[in-house]
Parts: C-alpha cells; structure tokens; sequence
C-alpha cells in the first residue's frame, strides 16, 4: 500500500492508520490508462489532428500537477466526467499527453530546454510524431532542435535521463546500489493491465472466454494462477469491472495474499484494507470458508470494499471493520494470520503513477518509516501465538522492507520465515515486498 498525498499523513498517536486515497498499486487502475509502448517518434493513430481544446486541456492538467500537486489519476477522471463528448481518441490523446509528460518532465525538459509545462506538452507532442500548431505558443526550442537533441540526453545526468528529481535519485542509488539503474529503467516503463480472476465466482479459462466475448484478449501470466495480464491498449470497461468475476489488481500485489498462506475455517484480518483488494484474494483462497476482516480508519474505503465484496460473492466471508483506539485490544489474539499491507513511499507504482515522483518528499518518507515502525509495534497484539504476520508494501526502498522487519525481529516474538521482494526490473511487475514471520 503506498501513500502520497498533499494532505498530512495519519497521526502516528492512537493506533490510527488508513490507506491512501490510491488503493494497492494496480488495483484502481483507471480504464484510460494507456499499456502501448513508448515509441519517442511515431505517426499519431490515423493522423489525428490536434484540437486545440484538447491540447490546453491537457496541458492544464499537467500544470495542476506540477504546481499544485493534484493526483493526476483524479485530475483526468475529472476532466472526463466534466467532458462526457469526448471520445476515446480525445481521451487517448489527453492520458497519453500527461501521462509521459509527469513521466519524462526532466527529459523533455532537456529536450525543449525549458521547464514551463506549455514547452513540456509540445516536447512529449514531437515525440508522439504530431507537428506543433502554429496557434501553441510557448518558450522553448523548435520541434527539429528539440529532436536533434535526443542523442545528447544519453550524455546527462542519471537523474535527466529517467525524470526523476535528485534527492530521490540519491536515495535510491544510496539504499540498492548498483541495482538502482536497472529498477529506475523498468520503473519508466508503461504500466499493462493485470486482472485477478475471483475464483469465487468463475475460474482462469472461463474468464478469458468471458472477456472474449466483449473483444478483449487476455493471456495468463506464468507462475500466477489467477492472473491474466490484458493484451496491449486494451482496458477494462467499467462495467466489466463492476461485475466481480475479476478485479483490476497488478500482478506483484497478486503475490501478497499467498504468502499470508490462509487457510479455510480461519480468521484473519486485513490490517489496512483500505477498499480491500487484498482482503477479497484472501477470501478466495479460503473459498469463502472462514472470515476475513478488513480493517480501515476510513469509512468511505470500507463502504467500497462492502460493496466489491458482495460483487465478488465474498460478503458472508469479508466483514469490515474500522479502526479505533481499541480496536487492538478488542482483537488481540483473534488472528490465526495478520497482513499488515503498510503505509509507504509507494515506489514501486511509478510506472503506474509517474507523478507520484513530483510529490514525494523526503519528510513524508521520514514519517513513513515512523508509521511503519508502530504498526509493527502494535497490531502483532491482533495475532494468536503461533500465528503467521505478513508484512507488505509497494516499495522498493530496503529502509521501508528489510529494515522494519529487521527491527521487529530484534525485539524478540518473531521469527522470519521468508522475505519476498518483487523487482520490477526482474519481473516487469510493480515494485513490492513482503515478509512472513511466525509469531512465538
């Protein structure tokens, strides 16, 4: 679970602790996001025209992003409630647009040499293969400078050439070393469309013959049973989506729930739910047999694991439960397992969210860490003797990972069965970790 937000974070006093807004990575997946790969100079489909009204649209977004640190997903979802004409190739055009835009802001700043978002927007149009009209104005170079450059930007910093700002630059180099640059690239990388087919309801093959049925081709991805992964620049139709037989869930999060190895008959309890993505893979691994308990401090995000539970043929099974103060006495030694899918920096999901990078600051890291230090500290108290805790986040960052459980063995009570960290570059999944420890 990652958390980045312009609002504070949780308060690290009262054992209150919610997910963000943005679900596990993968699993809010909107369906304009884009899964064709980066091609820097191409046609544009059908050579499409650019309309002016789409071209400032989608440069006010990315403007409200840099300068304002508004979450891009919500800004285009805004945009496209608030412009119902547009069609899929209007919204195609715009995702796209601020999509790399947030993903390259510092490449194609080199590129256009300017930092202004107006400049930004025409370097990511040149690379789309669109000639600039001559009615967009904005300071910078022109489209054959700006292209000729692209063999200098191999020459810039690590920073430049991956987009990503410097102090995060350090620190990833600092934390995975050499194995930094390989994570940074596949971290740039557009993000496919995993699904995990919800067994309670359907099974692998039928699912793919379902979706098939609506012209959208699915493949299964190895060593996942429930996974499939969407064929390129296809997506997920919200009333597909809103049926239950599958849930949009990236295939590294899809890893999480196995390694809590639960089992039917027994009660375990989803720590930080939020909407639930997680709680409700666990409900199909105990088919439906025993009982789930996914815990939020925000009620909103319950209600809305309510409602996919009842989709997913999962309500006699998931039960929510918001979190007060007392909550960990209330439950203390309910558990047969505890999956503790912590706040973190979110690192992991930048492929899906490259804005994400803009708004991250090393304070909020800082506090992070302070968050996650407390869950372990506390809500173990949920877990039987003998039980089985499953740490998780959507970060690659070992301070986040390896560090916390490091700690929490060090104060006695545990011992680590496994770690499991999920490398993007080594799976072309999200980046995750997980860990198991059995509880003495």
């Amino acid at each position: 679970m990652h958390l980045i937000k312009s609002i504070p974070l949780p308060p690290l006093t009262g054992l209150i602790f919610s997910k963000p807004t943005i679900d596990s990575a993968g699993e809010l997946i909107s369906a304009f996001r884009l899964v064709c790969h980066h091609a820097r100079f191409r046609e544009p489909s059908g050579h499409m025209k650019m309309h002016r009204i789409l071209a400032e649209a989608a440069s006010t977004i990315a403007k409200s992003v840099f300068r304002e640190h508004k979450v891009l997903d919500h800004e285009l979802a805004t945009a496209f409630e608030e412009n119902p004409k547009w069609g899929k190739r209007d919204r195609s055009f715009i995702a796209e647009t601020v999509f790399e835009v947030a993903r390259w802001r510092r490449a194609l700043s080199f590129l256009v040499d300017s930092e202004e978002t107006t400049a930004l927007c025409a370097a990511q149009w040149v690379r789309m293969g669109y000639e600039i009209p001559e009615w967009w104005a904005f300071h910078g170079r022109p489209a054959e400078e700006m292209k000729s450059r692209e063999a200098a930007l191999a020459d810039q910093p690590r920073a430049v050439r991956e987009s990503i700002p410097d102090w995060l630059d350090a620190l990833g180099a600092s934390e995975l070393g050499p194995a930094w640059d390989a994570e940074l690239t596949a971290l740039n990388q557009r993000a496919a469309i995993f699904l995990r087919v919800n067994t309670l309801r359907t099974t692998r093959p039928e699912a793919i013959a379902w979706l098939a049925s609506f012209q959208i081709s699915a493949s299964e991805v190895p060593g996942l049973p429930d996974a499939l992964v969407l064929a390129p620049g296809k997506s997920l139709p919200k009333s597909l989506r809103l049926d239950g037989r599958v849930e949009i869930q990236d295939a590294g999060s899809q890893m999480i729930a196995p390694l809590v190895d639960p089992q039917p008959g027994e009660r375990i309890i989803d720590a930080c739910s939020g909407a639930g993505g997680k709680s409700l893979h666990l409900a199909a691994l105990i088919h439906g047999d025993g009982r789930v308990f996914g815990m939020d401090i925000d009620s909103k995000k319950l209600a809305e694991l309510d409602r996919r539970a009842k989709r997913a043929n999962a309500h006699k099974c998931v039960k929510s439960k918001e979190i007060t103060k007392a909550t960990t006495t209330d439950f203390a030694e309910v558990a047969d397992r505890l999956l503790i899918d912590a706040p973190c920096s979110g690192l992991g999901t930048l492929k899906r969210q490259p804005d994400l990078k803009w708004r991250l600051k090393p304070a909020a890291i800082e506090r992070l860490r302070g968050i996650q230090a407390e869950l372990l500290d506390h809500y173990p108290a949920m877990l039987k003797p003998g039980g089985r805790l499953v740490y998780a986040t959507c970060s690659i960052l070992p301070s986040e990972n390896h560090a916390a459980i490091a700690r929490l063995l060090e104060k006695g009570g545990f011992t680590l069965i496994q770690e499991s960290p999920v490398s993007p570059a080594a799976t072309g999944f999200d980046g995750f970790y997980a860990a198991a420890l059995l509880k003495h």
